[in-house]
């Protein structure tokens, strides 16, 4: 009776270890395609000087085909105060323009992306789970009139 009970829990050890590491891997896995994502966001902003607030420009389009390419899903969420399309979103902040010409005005873009964890057994257990985003700014954008 002994070794029965023995064999039972290691089968249970090994099976939790095996379950917390491909866990593990899920979520590393989803961090990183959320991280280049966020990167290349706020990288084609930068090259286009903020001009992707209309969903049909050159600037959202590019985004959209390397979400697809990438292959980064993420349920749709919503910021209080920021724009959202296919699982990322934006914001505008203006700076004050101390020292810079009258015509100029600067501002910068903050994104967001969230972290897909779409483990069915860990949402049974931890349904806030789903909390995880990254943030990241651009750098200035100086718009001239």
């Amino acid at each position: 009776m002994r070794d029965a009970f023995g064999g039972i829990v290691n089968l249970s050890m090994i099976v939790v270890f095996l379950v917390l590491v491909c866990g593990y891997l899920a979520f590393n896995v989803n961090y990183t395609k959320a991280f280049r994502v966020k990167n290349y966001i706020i990288t084609t902003i930068e090259q286009y000087e903020g001009n992707c607030d209309n969903t049909s420009s050159a600037c959202a389009q590019k985004i959209d085909d390397y979400i697809k390419q990438v292959g980064y899903s993420a349920p749709d969420f919503e910021l209080d105060g920021y724009t959202c399309h296919k699982g990322y979103c934006y914001k505008r902040f203006d700076v004050a323009n101390e020292g810079v010409d009258e015509g100029q005005k600067q501002f910068y873009y903050r994104v967001v992306t969230q972290i897909n964890i779409d483990i069915p057994i860990i949402n049974k257990i931890m349904p806030s789970l789903r909390i995880f985003q990254i943030s990241g700014n651009t750098k200035l954008i100086t718009a001239f009139d």
